[in-house]
């Protein structure tokens, strides 16, 4: 899968080991780095792993069009589809299978914790 990242920031902890372990600490930047590794690995985002440790999964509410996998208990990975338009299924949900591009947005605790 392609991956862009929304902020060049983002991007240059990502690919560098002691900017990214800097930034994020040793532990949180090796899943960080994990995570990303699994992402460019897939052929598409039907490819990732509902279940853990990963557990891709879409968002919801506001934020239904993002998708994120786990990086600790409460810390998720967001990101979003990379295509214009995104591929849709008949019943307008995300078509999963034809996703080969995604944008890291940001790292979060969503849970408000």
């Amino acid at each position: 899968m392609q991956i862009r990242f929304k902020t060049r920031r983002f991007e240059k902890a990502a690919n560098s080991e002691s900017l990214g372990n800097r930034d994020w600490g040793l532990r949180r930047a090796t899943k960080i780095r994990q995570r990303l590794a699994e992402l460019a690995a897939a052929n598409t985002l039907a490819d990732m792993s509902t279940l853990p440790p990963p557990r891709c999964h879409q968002l919801r509410e506001d934020l239904d069009e993002q998708f994120a996998v786990d990086i600790s208990r409460n810390q998720r990975l967001v990101f979003e589809v990379d295509h214009n338009p995104i591929p849709r299924k008949p019943d307008e949900g995300i078509d999963l299978a034809q996703v080969t591009a995604i944008v890291i947005l940001r790292i979060e605790d969503y849970h408000g914790h």
